[in-house]
C-alpha cells in the first residue's frame, strides 16, 4: 500500500502531539504510544496498492504549487462509533480541491481505498486508534482544549510494505 499524505507545520504538529500526550496521560488510547519513526500527525488524502507511472512526479508538482495550505481543526469525533478518535478538519475549498486533484493523479490506480474517495472522505488528523465512543466526552475535554490552526507544509508517502516514508513535495519538515 502507498499513501498520499500532508504533513503539518511545526506548530500544528505540536498541538496534535499535545493532545496525544494528554490522552495517554489519562490512560486513554493515544497515538503517543506508537514509537515508530514514521508516526507523526498527518492528513491522509489517498491510499492505493501502487502509484501509477509518473504519479510521484505529478504529486510533487501538485504539492509544490498548493502548499503551504492553511487549515483549522474543528471538533473531536469517533469515526463509525468504535474506531479512530480524530480531530476533524474544516474542509476548506482549497483542501477539497487539493484532495480531488490527488485523486485525479491516482485515477486508475489499483487498490484505491474507497473511504478516502472524494465525497466519502472526512478530513481528519488521527488521535487514537480503536477508541470507544463512550470515552468521547472525556477525550474532547482532554484533547480538544482549543481549536488550533496551522498549515500543511509538505506531502509524503508511506509504504506499507517497508514502513518507510518518502517526500512528495512541498517545503516542510
Amino acid at each position: 500500500m502507498r499513501t498520499v499524505e500532508l504533513v503539518c507545520s511545526p506548530g500544528l504538529e505540536a498541538a496534535v502531539r499535545g493532545a496525544w500526550e494528554r490522552l495517554a496521560a489519562a490512560g486513554l488510547p493515544s497515538l503517543a504510544r506508537n514509537a515508530h519513526p514514521s508516526n507523526r500527525p498527518h492528513l491522509t488524502l489517498a491510499a492505493v496498492d501502487e502509484f501509477p507511472p509518473g504519479a510521484r512526479r505529478r504529486l510533487a508538482a501538485l504539492f509544490d504549487a498548493a502548499l503551504p495550505l492553511p487549515v483549522r481543526l474543528d471538533r473531536i469525533a469517533v469515526l463509525d462509533g468504535s474506531a479512530p478518535l480524530v480531530w476533524l478538519l474544516d474542509p476548506t475549498p482549497e483542501l477539497t480541491a487539493l484532495h480531488a486533484a490527488v485523486w485525479d493523479v491516482l485515477a486508475g490506480a489499483a487498490g484505491q481505498r474507497p473511504w478516502h474517495a472524494p465525497g466519502r472522505w472526512r478530513a481528519h488528523l488521527s488521535l487514537a486508534l480503536r477508541f470507544r465512543d463512550a470515552d468521547r466526552r472525556v477525550a474532547r475535554a482532554l484533547a480538544g482544549v482549543d481549536r488550533p490552526g496551522g498549515t500543511f507544509v509538505a506531502g509524503r508517502s508511506y509504504d506499507g510494505d517497508t514502513r518507510a516514508v518518502s517526500p512528495l513535495g512541498g517545503d516542510g519538515p
